[in-house]
């Protein structure tokens, strides 16, 4: 790994350097607890103040109302959201150290020829792209990838090993006891930008598309059913299951392990907590949570049980207030 110099990250990213030289070698890029003379830190959250003042960084980036704290300790870059600058920090350093990366078709990947792929793409080992598929410029596909009849993925996307889009979606019409399979006449179209972890599946749609827009992140692990739509620049933390026919507007956010159930809409900023199941629509801004807190289990099921009485016990409340003011 090649080594970077502060005056050169300061240069190509912005920010202030102050109680530092520019000369100064920056061999990493490391967390402040971990972080030593030769490594470049960062404080994001206030509360941490503590490891900034026993850090041993080279320099450390930190927002303008930490700037005092920081120079009391040594080197730092002032940036107005140090955990963007630090994000930035990464994209230059694997630049530097990244061989440029060859766009084209894998030798083993198998790609229909009725199949559109932009000549800037990059198509990875033993995947498989079918026919009618298209990927767009700058898109890079990790190994093992495949890519659905007639499904479309947007330029400058990165879809990490093992993804499937355009599977069929779950649809099946029960008939004497038995299932009759309903085809997925629909397809996947994917927008610009979006980043899909390893191992995600996105369904096809059942008549109409399944669709995620522009600059959405998906972690890895993550199940989007059929006829699904997601909004901009939404992301969703690991192992998400989200149902059929649910829309997610833009700028959402999902908790690791959450549930949203079929059909429902969430609007705009709605941030949901992890392992919350979502089961109606929310249809304002704000931080939802739906999970049952962790205890010892004999406390658990007795909660529980309470729990299960709540109905009752309302009533019960309701019947002695219409009786306090019948008195």
């Amino acid at each position: 790994m090649s080594s970077l110099l502060l005056g050169h990250i300061v240069d190509a990213l912005g920010g202030s350097l102050e109680g530092g030289a520019r000369e100064t070698v920056i061999a990493r890029i490391a967390p402040l607890e971990v972080a030593g003379p030769g490594d470049l830190s960062f404080l994001s959250n206030p509360r941490y103040q503590q490891q900034l003042a026993a850090s041993r960084a080279a320099c450390v980036i930190v927002a303008p109302a930490m700037r005092d704290a920081a120079l009391a300790r040594g080197a730092c870059i002032v940036a107005d959201n140090p955990y963007v600058y630090f994000a930035r920090a990464t994209q230059l350093w694997r630049q530097r150290n990244t061989p440029a990366r060859s766009s084209g078709v894998h030798p083993s990947a198998v790609v229909d020829p009725s199949a559109l792929v932009h000549p800037s793409a990059t198509i990875g080992p033993l995947c498989v792209i079918e026919r009618g598929a298209s990927v767009g410029a700058d898109t890079v596909l990790k190994s093992r990838v495949t890519v659905g009849e007639g499904c479309s993925i947007g330029a400058r996307c990165i879809v990490h090993a093992g993804v499937v889009i355009g599977a069929d979606g779950f649809g099946f019409a029960p008939e004497n006891g038995q299932w009759v399979k309903i085809e997925q006449l629909g397809a996947v179209r994917i927008g610009d930008d979006v980043e899909i972890g390893a191992n995600t599946c996105i369904d096809r749609g059942a008549l109409q598309d399944t669709v995620i827009e522009d600059g959405v992140k998906l972690d890895n692990l993550i199940q989007i059913g059929h006829n699904v739509r997601i909004g901009k620049h939404s992301a969703m933390a690991g192992c998400v299951g989200v149902a059929g026919s649910a829309t997610i507007g833009a700028h959402c956010t999902v908790g690791g392990g959450a549930i949203v159930l079929g059909h429902l809409e969430l609007a705009d900023n709605v941030h949901i907590s992890a392992a919350t199941v979502v089961t109606r629509s929310l249809t304002r801004p704000g931080q939802y949570t739906g999970m049952f807190p962790i205890d010892d289990n004999a406390r658990w099921e007795k909660n529980a049980a309470t729990l299960k009485q709540l109905h009752s016990l309302r009533e019960r409340i309701k019947a002695l207030e219409l009786a306090l003011k019948a008195a």
